[in-house]
This record gives structure tokens, sequence and C-alpha cells, in this order.
């Protein structure tokens, strides 16, 4: 197919935060070009949003169904390949439904839906669809985390023993959601954050960097869920221990209320041959220590490093890639599959979140709330 892909973005109206994040990424390569969008349940805020993409105004839609239908109206050689969704948690489930139905491929912000069991009902609308359903854990997209999965499945660190995964950030310290900032208002509200604030907006990335890494799956966890400010609803800090399958111990915090911190996303896996670490803040290196060797610290764009890395690599060593070069690696593969399903061919295999890792995303969180509920008890990972 020698052509870009089309696609259309639900959200991402002015004042939004993800929607530009994902229109930058989706743009890095050259691949596909924004064509439509509903960009805010305010048709007029929608409206104005395309006037500054410079969209046809015709394919500015007030809202994400009339958008599907009309869109799956036009000529095949003028719609849209497929959606990006990045609006709050609530909107995920039904917009994705729409569209698979309505015959496009979807990209999805995280978490996919705002239940498990709504994530069980999508997968199935996915599978029956044939449709190409992408999640973004963009985190999984930086080269060196390919690095870090790399060293595990090749061995390096033997069997794995421990696993310990961060997220803090001090964004929420004061109640902000009270003075209408939009990005604090919908995280805080369970009907359109879910059950979760802090645990579903942050601590969910750690849990899938740390199972895309390891490969490890919970047996079980427990998780205490702490609510600092008074007068907000949900949890803004949350601590959690796990018991992987085959016998591997961790420990996922995540936390809106440390003051400081920014995005501090790391991980730290310890092996009985090595260990390795890996920090969002400082994404180009990652260090990697032999049982009784000299630590060392491998530096993304270099020769040595193994070609799943190399792969998602654009510019030579030294010279940094960050934030939204991992978004695009996400986007890129996403968009080889929907490439291939269109043409279609199998293709693959493609290095992408799933709607599979979208209900283990799920299942994590409403295990964990329900381990939060009875006190911290040791509560079995739900059944996906």
């Amino acid at each position: 197919m020698k052509r870009k892909l089309r696609y259309g973005m639900v959200g991402g109206g002015q004042n939004a935060f993800i929607g530009a994040v994902h229109r930058l990424a989706a743009s890095l390569d050259g691949q596909i070009e924004l064509v439509a969008g509903a960009f805010s349940s305010d048709a007029k805020n929608s409206q104005t949003t395309g006037e500054q993409l410079f969209l046809n105004p015709a394919r500015v839609y007030g809202s994400y169904a009339e958008m599907a239908e009309r869109e799956a109206a036009l000529p095949a050689d003028e719609r849209i390949d497929f959606i990006s969704i990045v609006t709050p948690n609530f909107l995920h489930a039904p917009v994705a439904t729409t569209f698979l139905k309505a015959g496009f491929h979807v990209i999805c912000d995280k978490p996919m839906t705002l239940t498990l069991k709504e994530a069980k009902a999508l997968r199935e609308v996915v599978r029956k669809s044939g449709k190409v359903f992408a999640l973004t854990h963009n985190y999984t997209g930086y080269p060196m985390v390919k690095e870090a999965r790399e060293l595990v499945r090749s061995g390096q660190l033997g069997k794995i023993l421990k696993v310990v995964a961060e997220y803090p950030q001090g964004w929420l310290l004061d109640k902000i959601e009270a003075t209408g900032q939009k990005q604090a208002a919908w995280r805080s509200d369970p009907k359109k954050a879910g059950a979760s604030c802090c645990l579903g907006d942050i601590g969910t990335h750690a849990e899938n960097l740390g199972r895309y890494i390891t490969g490890l799956e919970i047996d079980e966890l427990c998780a205490e869920f702490t609510t600092f400010i008074p007068g907000r609803v949900l949890e803004d800090d949350a601590n959690l221990l796990l018991r992987y399958q085959g016998g591997a111990k961790g420990v996922l915090h995540c936390s809106q209320i440390s003051c400081g911190e920014e995005n501090n996303l790391n991980i730290r896996v310890y092996g009985t041959k090595g260990s390795l670490a890996w920090s969002q803040e400082h994404p180009n290196e990652l260090k990697f220590c032999v049982k009784n060797e000299p630590a060392r610290t491998l530096r993304r764009g270099n020769g040595y490093l193994s070609d799943a890395a190399k792969k998602f690599t654009r510019l030579p060593a030294g010279h940094p890639e960050a934030f939204i070069e991992a978004f695009a690696n996400i986007y890129l593969e996403a968009i080889a599959a929907i490439r291939a399903n269109l043409a279609g061919k199998r293709g693959g295999p493609f290095d992408f979140p799933t709607v599979d890792d979208g209900v283990h995303g799920m299942a994590f969180l409403e295990t964990a709330v329900k381990s939060a509920a009875s006190n911290a008890r040791w509560t079995k990972f739900a059944k996906i």
C-alpha cells in the first residue's frame, strides 16, 4: 500500500494533554495523516480544534457516533483507516466498540476500559471484527526497555527473583481538581476514571512495564490505597506487594502526592545471574549488572545492543530520544499491523500492546481494588 494511512481522533481537544502527544507521535515517521476528528463533547471546542489543525470542517464532528457513521459512508479511498481514542477512561469502551463495529481499526489510550467486565466484552468485539486494536502503554516503546526485555529473554539475568517498579509524581499534592484543573478533575472522578485514580492512571504503567520486560504473571497481590488529600474521592497513593507465578516477588509503588517528583517511573529486576535498572527520566541508559562483575551502563544507539533495541532507534548515540519517540514506536508497529491487515496479510510479529494486555491491565486494577477494600488482604489475580 503506497500511501499514508488516514486516521481520525476522538478526544484531544483544546486544553487536553495526551491528544497533542498522540498527534505528535503519530506524525513523527510520516506514515499517517490526521483527516477527521470529534475532539470534544463540546461541538464548538471540536470545531475550533479542527480549525487549529487545518482539517476540512466537514470532517470535524460533534460526536463520535456521528463521526463513525459518516466516515463509514465515505468512499474507501477517502474514509479513515483507523481511529485514535484519547478521551477520559469512561469513553474508551463505547468509542472503541462503535468504531470497530463500523469497520475501523483502533488505537486506544490506557487503561482500556472502566471495568474488567467491559474489557472482556471489548476483547470479544475486537476478535469478531478482525481489526487491529493497539493500546498505548507507551513506555514499552523505549529502545532501552526493549533491550531490558531481550536481556531477560536471553537468560542473562538467570531466574528472576524480584521486580521493583515505582511511579511517583507530585502534581496532586494540592486539591487542584477543585480549581477546575481539567486533567485532575476527571482523573479524580470515579464516574470518569473508574475505581482508581493513582493506580489506574500511572500504576498500570508500572505493572505493564514489569510484565513486558520479565514476562512474569501475577499470581496474587496485596494492595493498600491511601487518599491523603481531604475531600478527594479516589486514592492518590498506592503500595502493592506481588507474588508472581513461579515464585518471584514484586513491589509496586505509585503516588501522585510525592513532593518534588515529576514522572519518575523506574524499574529494577533482580535475577540469579544479574540485574537491570531503568528510569523513564533517564531513558537512554540501562544499568546492567552481572554477578561478581562491575556494573555496566548500556546506552541507546550503540552497536552492541540487541536488534530489538536497534529497530526502534532513530538517532545516533549521544542524541537523546525520549517520550515522543517511544510513543511513536507504538504507533509505528500498530500502523505496520494495520497495513498488513488492509493488504489481507497476517504479517508480524508486531511489538505493541494489544487488547489482551488491556484485559490484563483491568484484571490487575480489579484485583488491587478488591485487595485494598479488604484491608490489604492477599487476593488472587482476577480471572481473564
